[in-house]
C-alpha cells in the first residue's frame, strides 16, 4: 500500500513531486529528488511516467519506510492550512490497512464459500443472483487510481464484516414509517406497516433504513425486514428473493475520498432518473443499440432532502437468468480457481483468447460511448457501474452492456440542447473539453486501459488504440475534440482523486466536483501506434 500511497502522490503532484522534483539517476535505480526529500522510481506508463518503486521516501539522506512517517514527513512540509488534511489521510490509510489485512485472512475462506453456493467455474455464475458473487470478488481488488480505496472510514472491523460485499453477507434492512407519502410503484414485496411492527399506521407507507444509518424521520419499525446482499457499492443492496431489484440507501462512510461520503444528497436521485431516459432518448435514435445497451430501471425513488434519508429502487431488465452478468470491476479479479475472472469467461465464450474477449468488449463500449459524445453527452460510466453480459444464441457468443447510475453526466448543450429534469448545474457546457475529460478519465482509463495494464501478457493497448480510432472516425466532425483531446495529445486528463477527495478543502483545491478534478499523465495510447 506504501508503493501505491507513494505512486498516487506523484502522479496527483502533490508538494510538486512530479513538476518541482529533479530526475536523477543513481546507481539503484531513478529517483525524484525534491529539495530535501527523494523518492525512488521506475517507468509506469499508464497515468503517470514514474511510479514509486521501493516503499520509502528519502528525507536528507535518510530512509523513513513507515506510511504513517512518510505522510508526517509530507505534512511537515504542507502548508499549515492542509495538514489536517494529511492527518486525515493517514487515518484512511491506517483503516485501509487493517481491511487489506483482514482480506488477507479470510479471502480464502470466502473465495471457497463462493464456490461451494454458486460453483467451481465463474463462467457457471448466471443471473443476477450470480453478478453478487462477481461484486464480491472485485471487493478484494485495488481501485484503478484511488490507492485506499478498499477502507471504508468510520466502519469497525465487526461491521465490515457484517455489512460489507467482500464476505458476501446476508442481513436484513430496518425499516420506518412515514405519514402522507404519494404511493409509488413498490414491488408486491414491500412490506406494510404490519410487516414491520407497527400496524396502527395503516396510512403510513414504509422505507427502509441501512443498518449502519441512524434513523432521522418517520417511526422506526420494530421488527427488520427483507433480507439483502450488499454489491460492490456498499450502500446499495440487493433483494434476495429477487435480485432483480436493487435498493440504494445512503449510509454515513465514505469511500475513494473523506469527501466522497456514500450518503444520497438532494437531486441525485432525479439526475440518475433523468440520465436513464435520456440513455433511452438516443438508443431510440440509434436502432442498432436496442438489443446490446441495457439500462436498469431508476425512475422510482423517495428523497427526503436529508442526505441520510433517502431510497433508489433500482430494477433491472428481466430475462438475464441465463446469462453472465460480469460487473466490469471483477474482470482481473482472482476466481476460486486462483485464475482471474477474465480467462474463465474467455475459456467458455472465446476459445480461451483474451483478446478477442477484450476486443469484443471494448469495440462495443467505445461504440455506444463514441456514440453518446456524437451527441454532445458523456457519462460517468465507471467499471462498478458497467457490467458485461455474456450468453449464447444459436450457438454463437453475444455480449451486451448494462449500465446503472446515470447520474452526473456532462452535456455540451451547444449540440444537445434539451436540458432534461437535471438538477445540478454542472451537468452543463458549452464545449466539449468537460465531455473529453471524463470520456477520457472514465471510458478509457478505468473501463479499458486500466484492464490492458492489469493484463500485460495479452498486449492489449493495440487493440484499444485500433478500436478508439475506428469509434472516434465514425464521428467526422463531431468527433474532432475527442481526436485532439485524447488519441493526438501529448498528455491526458487524470484524476487528482487523493487531493481533491481528502488532503485539500475544495477552496483549497478548486474542485468543484472531487470526483471530476484533474491533473494529467503521458498519453499511453501513443505507445500502441
Amino acid at each position: 500500500m506504501t508503493l501505491r500511497v507513494l505512486s498516487t502522490l506523484i502522479r496527483e503532484d502533490v508538494l510538486g513531486l512530479r513538476t518541482g522534483s529533479t530526475l536523477v539517476e543513481r546507481a539503484d535505480g531513478l529517483w525524484l529528488e525534491l529539495n530535501q526529500i527523494a523518492v525512488p522510481v521506475g517507468e509506469d506508463n499508464f497515468q503517470a511516467e514514474y511510479g514509486a518503486r521501493r516503499p520509502l521516501l528519502e528525507v536528507d539522506g535518510t530512509e523513513v519506510t513507515g506510511l504513517d512517517d512518510i505522510l508526517a514527513v509530507l505534512r511537515d512540509l504542507a502548508d499549515a492550512e492542509d495538514r489536517g488534511g494529511y492527518d486525515t489521510f493517514a487515518d484512511e490509510c491506517r483503516q485501509t490497512l487493517a481491511t487489506m489485512e483482514l482480506h488477507d485472512e479470510v479471502q480464502a475462506e470466502v473465495l471457497a464459500g463462493l464456490a461451494q453456493r454458486y460453483g467451481d467455474d465463474p463462467a457457471d455464475w448466471t443471473g443476477l443472483g450470480g453478478s453478487l458473487a462477481f461484486d464480491t470478488l472485485a471487493a478484494f481488488l485495488d481501485h484503478p487510481v484511488y490507492p485506499t480505496a478498499r477502507g471504508r472510514l468510520g466502519l469497525t472491523a465487526q461491521q465490515v464484516r457484517a455489512y460489507t460485499p467482500e464476505f458476501h453477507p446476508t442481513f436484513q434492512l430496518r425499516w420506518v414509517a412515514v405519514p402522507g407519502l404519494a404511493k409509488a410503484a413498490w414491488p408486491e414485496w414491500w412490506p406494510t406497516t404490519a410487516d414491520i411492527g407497527l400496524p396502527e399506521l395503516t396510512d403510513h407507507t414504509t422505507l427502509p433504513i441501512h443498518p449502519l444509518t441512524e434513523v432521522v424521520d418517520g417511526v422506526l419499525g420494530p421488527i427488520p425486514y427483507l433480507d439483502v446482499v450488499p454489491t460492490l457499492s456498499t450502500r446499495t443492496v440487493a433483494v434476495v428473493q429477487d435480485p432483480r431489484f436493487h435498493l440504494k440507501l445512503p449510509i454515513a462512510t465514505a469511500t475513494l475520498g473523506a469527501r466522497n461520503r456514500r450518503t444520497i444528497k438532494a437531486g441525485v436521485l432525479v439526475d440518475g432518473a433523468a440520465g436513464e431516459r435520456l440513455m433511452h432518448e438516443i438508443i431510440a435514435r440509434e436502432p442498432r443499440f436496442r438489443t446490446t445497451i441495457l439500462n436498469a430501471d431508476e425512475q422510482t425513488y423517495y428523497e427526503s432532502g436529508h442526505e441520510l434519508f433517502a431510497v433508489l429502487l433500482r430494477r433491472f431488465p428481466d430475462d438475464l437468468d441465463d446469462a453472465l452478468v460480469v460487473p466490469l470491476a471483477a474482470f482481473a479479479a482472482q476466481a476460486p480457481s486462483g485464475r482471474r475472472v477474465v480467462d474463465h469467461l474467455a475459456d467458455r465464450f472465446y476459445d480461451g483468447k483474451v483478446p478477442d474477449l477484450y476486443d469484443a468488449f471494448v469495440t462495443l463500449l467505445l461504440d455506444w460511448q463514441t456514440t453518446l459524445f456524437g451527441y454532445g453527452i458523456a457519462v460517468e460510466s465507471h467499471q462498478q457501474n458497467t457490467s458485461v453480459i455474456f450468453d449464447r444464441v444459436d450457438g454463437n457468443t453475444r455480449i451486451r452492456l448494462l449500465y446503472k447510475d446515470n447520474d452526473g453526466p456532462r452535456i455540451n448543450v451547444t449540440r444537445w440542447t434539451d436540458r432534461g429534469d437535471f438538477t445540478d448545474a454542472r451537468v452543463f457546457g458549452e464545449d466539449d473539453r468537460a465531455l473529453t475529460d471524463l470520456f477520457t478519465t472514465i471510458t478509457v482509463h478505468l473501463c479499458t486501459a486500466s484492464l490492458a495494464f492489469a493484463l500485460p501478457e495479452h498486449d492489449l493497448l493495440g487493440i484499444l488504440r485500433t478500436r478508439l480510432t475506428e469509434a472516434v472516425g465514425r464521428l467526422c466532425a463531431d468527433g474532432a475534440a475527442l481526436r485532439a483531446d485524447l488519441l493526438d495529445a501529448d498528455r491526458l486528463p487524470v484524476k487528482a482523486m487523493v487531493t481533491a477527495g481528502t488532503l485539500l478543502s475544495k477552496q483549497r483545491s478548486g474542485a468543484a466536483d472531487i470526483n471530476k478534478h484533474y491533473t494529467t499523465g503521458p498519453n499511453y495510447l501513443r505507445l500502441a501506434l
